[in-house]
């Protein structure tokens, strides 16, 4: 597929980066994104830092990613006159999660395409009921190198199975599955939230 100047709109920001960067030279890429650890905001600095890399001159096509579960005004207004007057061979790939995240006055300069799909639901094989650490930790080996996304697949579908199995959570217990759905839209280490979510289930079985 060759990229232009596009907005794609996402279910997962990291994975599409990983994908869309496997399909474009390795030398041609610039990816801009908050790297502070569980940042994924897309601030006035990283706008900055975009407009300069888009004036570095190319005598090919080069590809500057800008990645981000929310956009700050700023850095919307700083990259409007880029965006529509972009450099020769500047081609530039806006990736979130959501339209909403962009103003009217960016999402209307470029081409926008969803990319969501929709999830297949599974089953957890896990019994909530009778749940022990040789479950957790046979699970856990099983999906150590699991993404993001399917890490989050794995996290609603133990909720469904404890909905299934008539086990009332404490509020406590609820807010856990919360902070997990939302540190995987972080840079948290996916194994490792579902580390922590099963521990703490296990202890109060």
């Amino acid at each position: 597929m060759e990229y232009t100047s596009s907005i794609f709109i996402v279910n997962e920001i990291e994975d599409f980066v990983s994908e869309i960067s496997l399909n474009l030279p390795k030398h041609d890429i610039r990816i801009i994104k908050n790297e502070e650890e569980g940042k994924s905001d897309f601030l006035i600095s990283h706008a900055r830092l975009a407009i300069k890399e888009a004036y570095l001159t190319s005598a090919q096509n080069k590809y500057i990613i800008l990645a981000g579960s929310s956009f700050s005004i700023e850095s919307q207004n700083a990259l409007l006159k880029v965006l529509e007057e972009s450099p020769k061979n500047i081609v530039f790939i806006l990736v979130t999660s959501s339209k909403n995240a962009l103003l009217p006055t960016v999402y209307s300069r470029l081409p926008v395409y969803y990319k969501k799909i929709k999830k297949i639901q599974i089953e957890s094989p896990l019994d909530f009921k009778q749940l022990d650490l040789k479950e957790v930790y046979d699970f856990l080996k099983e999906h150590q190198r699991v993404s993001k996304a399917d890490a989050k697949t794995l996290i609603e579908a133990m909720l469904l199975k404890i909905q299934k199995q008539n086990i009332k959570l404490s509020s406590k217990e609820l807010n856990s599955f919360s902070t997990a759905m939302k540190l995987c839209e972080l840079n948290s280490r996916p194994i490792n939230i579902l580390t922590t979510l099963l521990l703490n289930l296990v202890t109060k079985r």
